[in-house]
């Protein structure tokens, strides 16, 4: 009876107009001004099409390093390992008969916004799998372990201190961080569909709160060490060069990208028959409350928008809105920043925290939309 209910939710979900989940379309009074500062299109969101808080299956961005592979879910394992008193290698039948969860998650490119060309590698899906921790802790993880290495089965030739080797994609998480949360997924299904091919199909991990560079797909293998893991998307790329000024010098730190930063973007501006405006946009952390966002036109001070509490889920995107009269006619500027709940703030361009980052990864500064009214 149960799965038959999940069933129905899913089918009624994929069958529900994803409007009603966030901002609704323009109404007849309405007419959507566009931006001057355009935002190419491609397969990723586009953000003056922004209305739905879940997003389209087919407008999420796809982001791979060795390829998609091939792979038949038959015929596919999945192999728990390593420092285990009992390794185990289940099927995708097995997995799925697991106990199912439902993680509404906003997945995001570590490298979204380090330029103008790619603004849109972010979307917000429900994710339904099984958790982690609990198929983790069944193996009995032996008392020295303390990362957990995810292997897909995407896979290149990669040269080490001169030397071939084939490397699988992997990233790793810390035992801790696998076992402490019960909404780390592995996962099959997307907004109640089965998992696709480009998105990692027949099985990906999925990290809530952290960039899309952790949720490692098409995953095949998942094995416990007794020390840090450092492969080449661990310790070499996806790696942020920051400085920081302490007593007049700069000291330089480098950090695997992890964790999502807060931020916000503006996404479309609306002009009403009355003549006001209605620019709306969404705002995420990694899963730290959300405090506020605010608003600025042009030079003016900083105003408060508001949040959209109608969708609200706590590794997900805010819808924010903010009501603008007597807009004068000419070109103008909006810019969003979003604030934490610990009192994080999303930086500015000329702030330190973007002025001294060497790398693009974690490029969370304020985006800057030109309008003309």
């Amino acid at each position: 009876m149960l799965r038959s209910s999940v069933a129905f939710a899913a089918l009624a979900f994929a069958q529900t107009p994803l409007s009603v989940f966030g901002f609704d379309e323009p109404g007849a009074d309405e007419t959507v001004l566009p931006f001057l500062d355009v935002q190419p299109k491609g397969k990723m969101l586009y953000w003056q099409d922004l209305t739905s808080w879940i997003t389209p299956n087919d407008q999420l961005y796809q982001v791979q390093h060795y390829g998609v592979p091939e792979i038949h879910p038959t015929q596919w394992p999945l192999e728990i390992f390593g420092l285990v008193k009992k390794p185990r290698t289940l099927s995708l039948a097995e997995i799925k008969a697991r106990k199912r969860k439902t993680v509404t998650a906003t997945l995001e490119c570590s490298g979204n916004s380090s330029n103008p060309g790619f603004m849109g590698a972010i979307g917000n899906i429900q994710w339904t799998g099984t958790p982690l921790a609990p198929l983790l802790k069944e193996c009995h993880p032996l008392d020295r372990a303390i990362e957990v290495v995810f292997f897909g089965a995407d896979e290149k030739v990669e040269k080490i201190r001169d030397q071939d080797y084939l490397q699988n994609f992997a990233r790793s998480l810390s035992l801790h961080d696998a076992l402490k949360r019960d909404d780390i997924l592995l996962a099959y299904e997307m907004n109640g569909r089965p998992l696709e091919k480009g998105h990692g199909a027949p099985l990906r991990l999925i990290v809530p709160g952290w960039f899309g560079i952790t949720w490692v797909k098409w995953l095949t293998r998942i094995e416990l060490l007794d020390r840090r893991y450092m492969s080449k998307y661990m310790a070499r790329e996806y790696v942020t060069v920051r400085g920081e000024e302490h007593d007049g010098k700069t000291v330089w730190r480098e950090t695997s990208v992890g964790p999502m930063d807060v931020k916000s973007a503006v996404a479309r501006v609306l002009r009403r028959r009355d003549g006001s405006l209605r620019v709306t946009g969404a705002a995420w952390t990694d899963g730290t409350p959300l405090r506020r966002v605010e608003i600025k036109i042009d030079h003016g001070n900083w105003a408060p928008a508001e949040l959209d509490k109608t969708r609200r889920s706590k590794y997900s995107w805010t819808f924010w809105s903010y009501d603008w009269r007597n807009a004068a006619p000419g070109e103008h500027t909006l810019v969003a920043r979003a604030t934490d709940a610990e009192g994080r703030v999303q930086p500015s361009a000329d702030d330190p925290a973007i002025t001294l980052k060497r790398t693009y990864w974690e490029a969370n500064q304020q985006w800057v939309r030109k309008i003309r009214i």
